[in-house]
């Protein structure tokens, strides 16, 4: 039987922490609205739109509980994203050396994303982020593993992770409230789509303001395991 590791373990969010997707996901969701026939919100009141599964905002945004419909969004949404709205996307200054930093300092690496693995897998690749970590999560077509603590929990098991020793690296409430409900410690960031109130509010143990402060930030909360 494989031995769990002893290694220290950081899972990054994608959206909003990694890179800043924006364009690409408020656009994407602009086209499902208005081929459903609905009038579809500016894109600044799209924001809080970023971080969420898509099977959690389309119910929202179409004021709706009918599965079909939501599932229909779903899929004209992925029919954009797929071919323009994935690369409509920049990378957030300052990650790279960040991640170069922490790989250097022995660091076991994880995306944990919401999205698409296949639509995740080639952001990171595109920006040149993939020789950072060991392996990339992210959901079903079925939408398994949207949610962030289902998909945690998956990771956990399937890289026989400590969770004594994992962060959780976000922007958005539902990236803590993941780490809490695995038990292990997350840090909020703020260059993205959730500001301190929010990451507090939801249990974050530390937060940082820039990228730049990760390496120090990922060093004090690995003393505290």
């Amino acid at each position: 039987m494989d031995k769990p590791s002893t290694r220290a373990a950081l899972l990054f969010d994608l959206d909003g922490t990694l890179t800043d997707p924006f364009v690409g996901i408020t656009r994407s969701i602009q086209h499902a609205m208005t081929t459903l026939g609905r009038a579809a919100p500016a894109a600044d009141d799209l924001r809080w739109c970023i971080g969420p599964p898509l099977q959690v905002s389309f119910p929202k945004l179409l004021e709706t509980d009918d599965h079909a419909l939501v599932e229909a969004a779903v899929r004209l949404y992925r029919e954009r994203y797929s071919d323009v709205g994935k690369f409509e996307n920049s990378l957030i200054e300052g990650i790279p050396e960040a991640l170069a930093s922490l790989a250097g300092e022995g660091y076991l690496m994880f995306v944990a994303t919401s999205k698409l693995s296949t639509y995740a897998s080639e952001i990171v690749e595109h920006f040149g982020l993939k020789q950072y970590f060991k392996a990339l999560y992210g959901s079903g077509l079925d939408g398994t593993h949207a949610g962030k603590a289902e998909l945690i929990a998956h990771i956990l098991e399937s890289e026989l992770l400590d969770p004594s020793l994992c962060t959780m690296i976000g922007d958005r409430s539902h990236d803590i409230v993941g780490a809490n409900a695995n038990n292990m410690r997350s840090i909020g960031v703020l260059w993205g789509y959730g500001d301190r109130q929010e990451l507090e509010n939801a249990g974050t143990d530390l937060i940082a303001e820039r990228p730049q402060e990760l390496p120090q930030l990922v060093e004090r909360i690995t003393q505290l395991a």
